[in-house]
């Protein structure tokens, strides 16, 4: 059975259904593949489920600290397991259901359930039936990383995908990663009741973030009771009567950790090795990930890469975003270019850090006269007033352009603060403009010009 298209899209994260809709709304006649459940890792497994989970703990951590508010509870507080994954799922599954729902109400759209495979450049095979089209993209997304390490066959294990079917709290939780997967469930299962110790093979935890940002988080987690072990230079792992054991090999410290439960996050791959992508004359590199261009396209001409297989973001906003650049150059006349994209993204501890351009490191190497502001949140009033005065607001500039090169907002609402500086750099207007501006009393927000009002040379 053969049907033909304009367009076919496989995969339903974050840009797939957005580029589907629009180009069925633009009168085009398109399917949209997916082989596992609608709405892609953002939707079911990353995202929403897991900051619905954050949150659940974040309430669990301030009903611990109700007394440092002098608020009295009637009892101990407690967590319910059971319970947090239900509103989880609940949420989840209202997220999925609206997406499948779109997509079955847009005329022009067909949503297809199954495995596509590429059978040429113009062909994709989804079971027994034959699609075809001149324009095809791929937004199959990517899945957690699983190394070679001794042990690991013979060892149960979580990722972030299958820890979100957990409705207990494990006693014990050894978590193998310490970026930023590793250390958001760190931190929420510390909150939950676990037992929490991080096992990371760098020198320190997130190691792409400036040093003092990686030792603050560092501070933060262990502040909690979270241990946390760097310099793992030979990870390997065994079963135990009681669950599992980690050996470290660590410089300082019992090189064997021994926990109940053993999760997995170091790192992820693209889903590209089953899609017959060399029938189809696309080029990957040696870990899968697909090569595109600027305006995301692959090797092979009618065919484009969006989110995370294509190694060009790895984030919700950036796959939302590489929507945006495919549809503004098919159906806008508008040469938008990934390159034009400037770095942001959160870690979402709590306190969250949300990120914005060059590091201070990276614009060091890059050769930059620098200025850089620094402020502890223990002096911006509306975290003292909130009791939540751990981290610090951080701002690189070019000291010749005066324009703002990056940012680190390690604090109360900082996910969202940081918003205030990438705005001034998209617009690549001098930090002066944002320093004059008048920010609302009492915000976090409202300490960013004071920030920038004490730039140093550095």
């Amino acid at each position: 059975m053969s049907q033909t298209y304009d367009a076919i899209v496989i995969g339903t994260g974050q840009a797939g259904p957005s580029l589907a809709t629009r180009l069925a709304k633009a009168g085009q006649r398109v399917a949209i593949v997916e082989r596992d459940r609608v709405g892609g890792t953002c939707v079911n497994t990353g995202c929403i489920p897991t900051k619905t989970m954050v949150a659940s703990a974040y309430a669990a951590h301030l009903a611990f600290r109700a007394g440092d508010f002098g608020v009295r509870l009637p009892g101990a507080p407690a967590v319910d397991m059971k319970a947090v994954k239900a509103r989880k799922d609940r949420i989840v599954a209202k997220n999925r259901e609206g997406v499948t729902s779109s997509l079955q109400q847009t005329p022009g759209l067909d949503l297809i359930l199954g495995h596509a495979r590429f059978e040429s450049p113009t062909q994709v095979r989804v079971g027994e039936a034959l699609l075809e089209a001149s324009k095809i993209f791929v937004n199959v997304g990517g899945r957690a990383h699983v190394p070679p390490m001794p042990g690991i066959e013979d060892t149960q294990f979580w990722t972030n995908s299958s820890i979100m079917g957990v409705d207990f709290v494990p006693p014990h939780l050894v978590v193998v990663g310490g970026s930023y997967v590793g250390l958001e469930f760190a931190q929420m299962y510390r909150r939950f009741g676990s037992e929490v110790t991080v096992v990371e093979m760098a020198p320190r935890l997130i190691a792409r973030e400036d040093e003092d940002v990686s030792d603050a988080i560092r501070g933060i987690l262990e502040r909690e009771g979270i241990a946390v072990r760097t310099g793992a230079e030979c990870i390997s792992v065994s079963k135990t009567g009681g669950g599992v054991r980690v050996h470290a090999n660590c410089h300082d410290g019992n090189p064997d950790i021994e926990g109940t439960h053993l999760l997995l996050a170091v790192g992820r791959r693209p889903n590209t090795d089953d899609l017959g992508l060399e029938k189809a004359g696309v080029r990957t590199d040696a870990r899968g990930t697909i090569e595109v261009d600027d305006r995301l396209q692959t090797s092979a001409p009618g065919i484009w890469a969006l989110g995370d297989c294509n190694g060009r973001g790895a984030f919700t906003h950036t796959a939302y975003n590489d929507y945006e650049i495919v549809a503004a150059n098919l159906l806008d006349g508008d040469p938008r270019r990934v390159t034009d994209r400037i770095t942001a993204y959160a870690l979402y501890v709590d306190p969250p850090l949300g990120r914005a351009g060059m590091t201070e490191t990276e614009a060091r190497k890059a050769g930059h006269r620098l200025l850089v502001g620094k402020r502890p949140m223990t002096k911006v009033g509306r975290a003292v007033e909130k009791g939540e005065d751990q981290g610090f607001m951080k701002v690189v500039v070019d000291a010749d352009t005066k324009r703002i090169l990056g940012a680190a907002i390690l604090g109360v609402g900082g996910d969202e603060v940081v918003h205030v500086l990438l705005d001034v750099m998209y617009a690549r207007a001098p930090y002066t403009l944002v320093q004059r501006a008048v920010h609302i009393h009492p915000t976090v927000a409202e300490l960013v010009p004071t920030l920038l009002g004490e730039l140093q040379p550095a």
